[in-house]
């Protein structure tokens, strides 16, 4: 039987589109020894390592130790602490909130927080002596969500063990983090803020009426099947959570930094607080990819998601790396060098304090997750366990 040649045409371009979405297994398969080598150098005690493209998971590894002295090895659903990571994520509490009417980014801060009412800015400093006056405008929503509030980006005087004893509450810590004059009048200027993202954990409190981790679990965490996900581990989950080790001269030795060692911590750290697994990132990674919907359920409309992941800082300098722009929440690549050379425009992501990396790239619809744990390593060191995952996994996909 003759094809009429519409259909022969479309036939062919169905099977360019098919091998066009086929990756390079060989390729990818390296990524294995890449990051094994890193374990051998002793630059990383272990990691996890994921890939996926087109709603389907490419490349899991897990390498390496998840407790190198115990000899407990790395395993794909190990636990990490994700650190800031966790931005995004307290970001996308507020974006439902602003969905349902219960607040919008413009509001200033002080019309859900009314202790940061008659805000102080320092003007001047001479000596000893600290100026202080009004600032220009009230700070807002979009302000703490794009760190350019102003506010003191360290814990408040006082407060210097709050993340490492949780033992304040969100809303203890809030009335101490307003009463610190800001650093820079608001929206001019970009400065890594971990209080104003813990100042949103409080709003998302007040706006919704439950706590901000109740609210996260029940919104995101349980409904994406994320079980793995939480803020405070309890004994069992702590067995599964990896090691955080530190640079020394014989190249890595075991931490004690360990954020929500403390018992019955009282603060979840929205800045920053969350453990969680390689497989359990990748299920909110790949909803938002999605546009917001995941196994038919719609979490944030895709309106919501362009407004998060869009620039708005302008051409103010953001992020720790050239070419970064700052989203609501996350950080988004304006203009693709060095680090995310082979990346698209508009990929976004977030890392965190102790290396953990994950990065969206809609264009090439890929997700890339890194999950380690170290401190104390140059930039440079860092960038690179993220850079040998995305070169990589990029370079194995076939156009």
């Amino acid at each position: 039987m003759k094809i009429p040649t519409p259909f022969r045409l479309a036939i062919l371009l169905c099977i360019v589109s098919c091998a066009s979405a086929q990756q390079d297994d060989a390729k990818l398969a390296t990524l294995r020894g890449e990051f094994q080598g890193y374990v051998d150098r002793q630059q990383t005690a272990g990691t996890v390592t994921l890939v996926a493209r087109k709603g389907k998971v490419i490349s899991l590894e897990a390498v390496g130790w998840q407790d190198r002295e115990a000899k407990v090895p790395m395993k794909t659903d190990s636990i990490f602490q994700i650190a800031s990571m966790t931005k995004p994520v307290t970001a996308m509490g507020i974006a439902m909130l602003e969905e349902e009417g219960k607040l919008s980014i413009e509001d200033p801060v002080e019309k859900h927080l009314p202790e940061f009412r008659g805000q102080q800015i320092i003007q001047k400093r001479e000596g000893s002596t600290v100026t202080l006056g009004k600032p220009s405008r009230l700070i807002t929503i979009k302000d703490l969500l794009t760190h350019t509030s102003g506010l003191r980006g360290g814990t408040p005087p006082g407060f210097g063990d709050l993340y490492a004893k949780r033992n304040r509450t969100l809303a203890e810590a809030t009335i101490a983090i307003s009463q610190w004059p800001l650093e820079f009048e608001p929206g001019t200027k970009w400065a890594y803020c971990n209080t104003g993202i813990d100042t949103l954990g409080r709003i998302i409190e007040v706006c919704s009426g439950k706590s901000y981790e109740a609210f996260l679990e029940e919104r995101l965490f349980r409904p994406l099947g994320m079980k793995d996900t939480f803020f405070y581990p309890d004994p069992e989950q702590k067995k599964r959570v990896a090691t955080l080790y530190k640079k020394d001269k014989d190249g890595l030795a075991r931490s004690e930094n360990f954020l929500g060692d403390a018992v019955g911590g009282k603060f979840p750290l929205p800045a920053g607080g969350m453990f969680s697994t390689a497989p359990d990132m990748v299920k909110l990674y790949q909803m938002v990819l999605n546009k917001g919907v995941a196994d038919g359920k719609r979490y944030l409309s895709e309106a919501a998601l362009e407004k998060m992941t869009r620039n708005h800082t302008g051409d103010l300098r953001a992020g720790f790396t050239d070419g970064i722009v700052m989203g609501l929440g996350w950080q988004v690549v304006g203009t693709p060098t060095g680090i995310t050379e082979m990346l698209s425009p508009g990929t976004f992501g977030h890392g965190g304090a102790f290396g953990t990396q994950g990065w969206i790239d809609p264009k090439k619809e890929m997700i890339f997750i890194l999950m380690v744990q170290r401190s104390g390593f140059p930039n440079g060191d860092a960038s690179d366990l993220r850079k040998s995952l995305q070169s990589i996994a990029v370079a194995a996909i076939k156009e």
